[in-house]
């Protein structure tokens, strides 16, 4: 069963209880019979496997072949890239 905090407006009382998902939530507060209402926290978040961190995805150990990959991916100058027209001595791409 899950625990849920709830706070009452009138006095700020910060209190749990352990309901159901089912059951209905508090509405008075346990110290001055005002009205409370459910507080929502974030929940934490953790990531487990491989492919979270920046070193799961580098290549190789050696930064000089990092960089000559990183080359190969790069267009060449002197190609026209596709979808681009050659216009009065410019490319423009369309």
């Amino acid at each position: 069963m899950p625990t849920y905090e709830y706070e009452c407006g009138v006095c700020c009382f910060r209190f749990e209880r352990k309901q159901s998902f089912d059951e209905e939530p508090v509405a008075i507060c346990p110290e001055c019979q005002g009205k409370a209402r459910r507080v929502i926290h974030s929940i934490p978040v953790i990531f487990k496997g491989s492919g979270f961190y920046v070193t799961d995805s580098r290549k190789g150990k050696n930064p000089e072949e990092h960089k000559e990959s990183l080359k190969s991916k790069e267009p060449e100058k002197g190609k026209k890239e596709p979808g681009s027209k050659k216009k009065e001595g410019k490319e423009v791409a369309s």
